[in-house]
């Protein structure tokens, strides 16, 4: 966000050399500019965080360790490869050093601070986390690891139990609106993708960290990296005793898990291939999350992912191919330790899938085509239809006795027309799924940007997205709840509109958006009916919705050169109206239920020597009504959330201290379900070399 001073001298910007000889011979007598990114960030993402340095072909550059962005970074908006620069839509990215900046302690904390994300806890940290865009459902959104979709299709409500850290993060791609061109199913409001650290060199970390509810957390990594090969390994503890408790006196917040990682490289001129592996294991009381029944309901979950990418470099025609296996683990304890009163619930999903991506360049621009088949398994206690032959849940004397398997296939197109000031990237993804036994279905997507001068740039957007009901809105029928297993899938489209503007230190979007959902699912009660209301997932309603997003970023460095102290100050606003049909006497689990309003605001500043610090402000106006413990229908009331942090940072070591919730506000986020008052956190990280 640095402006940058230049002679008149002609310049000339590269964001790839193909063509060595010509590039060498072009650049001399003349500065050159390698790569841009043009891209919205997150309210911490400061210059330095997103960027790469400006490579300087001669002394004219303003001399400076200021960084700048680029566009030359590829973000994933596109089935082909295309910079932020070049591409036509929107994303919001944070990288690891705005990571650092932000008061958090976890990937469901940091999204907070983006303006069109929704995150709504069950307790702090570790605990169950949903997480929507633009006032879908946690059901909505496609979670990915490099690329590769770890969702779980039997819920959406455990898409964030992580086999990562922050610490193992480089960057996060936010992507807002239908996403099915892209992303596949599953992404119908927006996608998330968080970008793991590639190995640079050998060396390792140590950290601990301790704070408020006896919070405590450990962690290491390991790298190795000689040649063209890198491998890393981390692992990782936390727990906490909560913040609250039962009726009886137990504890209902309390938290304890561990996580595993472990990711390998290989790359030479011609083909780069990837493979990862992570585990995530954790328990963690879940209060009244389901059930206002019980305050005493417990959740163990474990995941497992494993993934294997390539990618060829050269030559004209590219290709991109992948493999993965996710599986994930749940148990559910309506009463914590005691399955005499209320049995447990098991489930098991284990979900394979397949893929390639391909593209090459010719006269009329880029083309990208390939496909993935994804296969869904899930087998049961209580979801699904009775197994042939019953399968042994390990550790117990009970068996999966339920199940359901079903398949998806999806074939892409895309083609990019990429000018000097004029994108445009269209395409459909073909859909089959064999569970309801529907056709193909195309679901088709444009994106178009015009850079009408240096500093500014139009975009505009069409797309269509679908998601295959989940497990549980399928079949989950017990504890007052009853499903429908003839759900029809959801259907989205959305129209979008905006402009970026960025000069001398200032960056700023603005974009109107306007979506229509159909055989939107969800849960529902009809309360009139009193003591005989049941929770029954339905195909709800058609939802129409129109929302206004912006953001603004500050460099105070460049624009109050004169001072050293204040850093940046970021500042984002969105609003939300849905309409749709909604009869009286009915509460809405999920789906009527969205932010009215979200203003985030925050800022960096230096304190003195190695030490900076961040704060910041959170404002949160929620549609919709909850059931208190009492039988009482309660309106969400709107909330405000002050957060701080302090860190000294230097090569070898650093030092943070997190307060959040500086003024004890007393709000909840989900249901009935309070969220913790002041939380102070204390840690440190140790770096060594190898």
């Amino acid at each position: 966000m640095y402006k940058l001073l230049f002679n008149k001298r002609e310049r000339i910007k590269f964001t790839q050399f193909r063509r060595k000889g010509y590039s060498l011979f072009a650049c001399l007598g003349k500065e050159v500019l390698i790569g841009t990114l043009s891209i919205a960030t997150l309210t911490f993402a400061k210059a330095e965080s997103i960027s790469t340095r400006i490579e300087k072909a001669d002394s004219t550059l303003e001399k400076s360790d200021k960084e700048v962005l680029l566009d030359g970074v590829d973000v994933t908006t596109s089935r082909a490869p295309l910079t932020g620069g070049q591409t036509a839509r929107i994303v919001t990215v944070l990288d690891r050093e705005a990571i650092a900046a932000a008061p958090v302690q976890s990937v469901n904390d940091l999204l907070k601070y983006a303006a069109g994300v929704d995150v709504r806890q069950r307790g702090p940290i570790g605990a169950q986390t949903d997480i929507s865009i633009r006032g879908g459902t946690s059901e909505h959104i496609s979670i990915l690891i490099n690329g590769i979709n770890i969702c779980d299709p039997q819920t959406g409500h455990n898409a964030f139990d992580l086999p990562i850290e922050l610490s193992e993060i480089e960057r996060i791609e936010v992507t807002e609106g239908p996403a099915g061109r892209v992303y596949g199913t599953s992404s119908l409001v927006g996608a998330i993708n968080i970008i793991t650290k590639a190995a640079a060199k050998s060396g390792g970390d140590v950290r601990l960290e301790g704070g408020s509810f006896g919070y405590a957390g450990t962690g290491a990594r390991v790298t190795l990296s000689h040649g063209n090969w890198s491998n890393q390994l981390s692992g990782s503890y936390t727990r906490s005793d909560g913040y609250q408790r039962s009726k009886n006196g137990n504890l209902n917040s309390d938290y304890k898990g561990g996580k595993t990682f472990y990711q390998g490289r290989y790359e030479d001129s011609s083909i780069a291939v990837n493979w990862h592996a992570g585990i995530s294991s954790k328990g963690w009381g879940s209060n009244t999350s389901y059930s206002t029944k019980s305050d005493e309901q417990y959740e163990h979950t474990t995941k497992y992912f494993t993934a294997l990418q390539a990618e060829t470099k050269d030559g004209y025609f590219h290709l991109k191919p992948y493999i993965y296996w996710n599986r994930f683990q749940d148990r559910y304890e309506f009463y914590k330790d005691a399955p005499d009163k209320v049995p447990f619930n098991y489930h098991r999903t284990d979900v394979f899938g397949l893929g390639i991506n391909s593209w090459f360049d010719w006269c009329l621009g880029r083309t990208a085509f390939g496909g993935e088949y994804r296969n869904e398994d899930l087998i049961s206690g209580n979801l699904g239809e009775p197994l042939d032959h019953p399968k042994h849940i390990h550790g117990t004397d009970r068996y999966y006795t339920l199940g359901l398997n079903r398949s998806n296939i999806s074939l892409f197109l895309e083609h990019n027309i990429l000018l000097k000031r004029f994108t445009l990237s269209a395409g459909f993804t073909a859909v089959k799924n064999t569970w309801n036994e529907m056709p193909f279905k195309i679901y088709p997507g444009i994106d178009l940007s015009w850079r009408i001068c240096s500093n500014i740039k139009l975009f505009a957007s069409y797309n269509m997205s679908l998601r295959m009901p989940s497990f549980t809105e399928l079949y989950y029928s017990v504890d007052g709840h009853k499903a429908d297993k003839y759900l029809k899938p959801e259907e989205m489209s959305a129209i979008e509109g905006g402009v970026k503007y960025s000069y001398g230190g200032i960056n700023a979007t603005f974009a109107a958006y306007y979506r229509h959902g159909k055989n939107m699912i969800d849960w529902i009660m009809d309360t009139s009916l009193g003591e005989d209301a049941v929770w029954t997932s339905v195909n709800h309603t058609s939802i129409n919705s129109t929302g206004l997003e912006a953001n603004g970023n500050f460099d105070l460095r460049a624009l109050l050169s004169h001072q050293n102290i204040l850093q940046a100050f970021d500042i984002s606003y969105c609003y939300i109206d849905q309409t749709k049909k909604r009869e009286e006497n009915i509460q809405s689990l999920y789906a009527l239920e969205y932010l009215r309003h979200k203003l985030v605001m925050s800022l960096r500043f230096h304190v003195i020597s190695s030490l900076n610090g961040s704060i910041s402000y959170r404002f949160q106006d929620r549609i919709g009504s909850y059931t208190s413990p009492e039988g009482i229908n309660c309106n969400y009331k709107p909330y405000s959330v002050i957060d701080a942090r302090l860190y000294w940072d230097k090569p070898s070591y650093n030092v943070f201290l997190n307060c959040n919730n500086i003024t004890d506000t007393n709000y909840v986020d989900y249901g009935n379900v309070k969220q913790p008052g002041i939380w102070v956190v204390l840690g440190a990280k140790w770096k060594f070399g190898l």
